[in-house]
């Protein structure tokens, strides 16, 4: 008796954790994330570095919001700007043959207001590389804090090839085996800076080396050889992405059939997969400012219809339709990267692979939770709970995006 008591209130209590911990690490934050942009360019005088973050992560690293608006003013960032410069340079290690390297020059750092957002962005030159020896960049920062999904998005420009990576997670390590042949491509300078954010030509052929702490590329690695990191950075995407964790958990709480639940899974997979990729590829291009609102809105939306509504039905077709906004804010990451064509199609597909992956281990373990629970009497009860503090959540964030436009 008391063993069966205790596989009835199994569900209740898994649930009410998943709850809890989307409260504690998520708080009123939908997104605890971080993205980098580096452009490396090799010539055989020097290392040009340059270096793109978030104003938010600039605030969370040195400071300098003295009005408490979330936002810097020149003011403000001349203020921090030698102590961001120390961070990043502690942080962020360049090395050549092995050896550590330091800037020949002091190193550059503006506010730059152009585009979608605002970046601090850090410009330095450092010696040139080896031939025959490795390059490598080693990216420390945020590995510590556990709050934040950080990732560095690397270009590297050596010769007529552009490579590609995206290091996140623990492994942050990316590294390049500069063949002779490679080194002989090199021009004798790095081109003329024109003061624009580190960004890839989308055109222009290359290949792809490893994002990884183990492995090398030889300069002639095909655009395969980079997938992982790809992989892993859809994987550190959806876990860092609370919002779109809360919508699918909204989907699904609601009492419906197996053949529902597929459905339902199926819309938002298809949905999101078609927007994600068509922003990307820059076919379509929704602002930010309207993605993010709607986002949080689907949660809401879900959650009152859970409330109102004791059966639903059709909820493929509200879910498809969601899902083509999920995708587009899925997409914000990589489309500022510009991807070079010959990479697209394998980065693309291994980031997509990598959200997946996520939401198909989440299902596994919430459907049978979920299936277990229909057999409690308290079973809406659960539901109600549940679809009321996803509302509470997404009505905070729905009311945080709208206010800051």
């Amino acid at each position: 008796m008391k063993r069966a008591i205790r596989r009835r209130r199994l569900p209740f209590v898994l649930i009410a954790l998943l709850l809890v911990s989307l409260a504690s690490v998520g708080g009123v934050s939908a997104h605890a994330y971080s993205a980098s942009y580096t452009t490396l360019e090799l010539s055989k005088s020097e290392t040009a570095l340059t270096y793109a973050i978030d104003e938010l992560s600039v605030m969370e690293l040195a400071g300098g919001d003295e009005d408490k608006n979330g936002m810097l003013d020149e003011a403000e960032f001349e203020s921090v700007k030698s102590r961001l410069g120390e961070v990043l340079e502690s942080k962020i290690t360049l090395k050549i043959a092995g050896e550590a390297q330091k800037p020949a020059a002091p190193a550059v750092l503006t506010l730059d207001r152009k585009g979608s957002g605002t970046q601090a962005v850090y410009r330095a030159s450092y010696p040139a590389p080896v031939s025959g020896q490795p390059a490598s960049l080693d990216d420390q920062l945020y590995l510590n804090d556990t709050k934040s999904n950080y990732v560095n998005l690397v270009t590297i420009k050596y010769g007529k090839q552009t490579s590609t990576s995206a290091l996140s997670g623990g492994d942050r390590l990316w590294t390049l085996l500069l063949t002779e042949a490679d080194y002989a491509s090199l021009p004798d300078h790095p081109p003329a800076d024109d003061g624009s954010v580190p960004q890839t030509d989308s055109g222009q052929a290359g290949t792809e080396p490893q994002g990884t702490a183990d492995k090398a590329s030889d300069g002639g690695a095909s655009p395969f050889s980079g997938w992982k990191s790809f992989f892993s950075l859809g994987v550190h995407h959806i876990l860092g992405g609370y919002d779109h964790l809360l919508f699918l958990f909204s989907l699904l709480i609601a009492r419906q059939s197996f053949k529902q639940y597929a459905a339902t899974i199926t819309a938002f997979t298809v949905a999101h997969s078609l927007t994600l990729t068509l922003t990307v590829l820059g076919w379509i291009d929704v602002p930010v400012w309207i993605v993010e609102p709607l986002i949080a809105l689907s949660i809401c939306y879900v959650a009152v219809e859970n409330i109102i509504r004791k059966k639903v039905s059709r909820r493929w077709v509200l879910t498809f339709f969601f899902g083509l906004v999920h995708g587009m804010g899925f997409a914000d990451i990589l489309k500022e990267m510009n991807i070079p064509s010959n990479q697209l199609a394998v980065n693309l597909i291994s980031f997509n692979l990598g959200i997946e992956a996520v939401q198909l281990a989440i299902v596994a373990v919430l459907l049978p939770l979920l299936l277990l629970l229909r057999r409690s009497r308290h079973d809406r009860k659960v539901m109600l709970a549940g679809s009321a503090a996803a509302l509470l959540f997404g009505g905070i964030w729905l009311a945080e995006r709208v206010l800051s436009l």
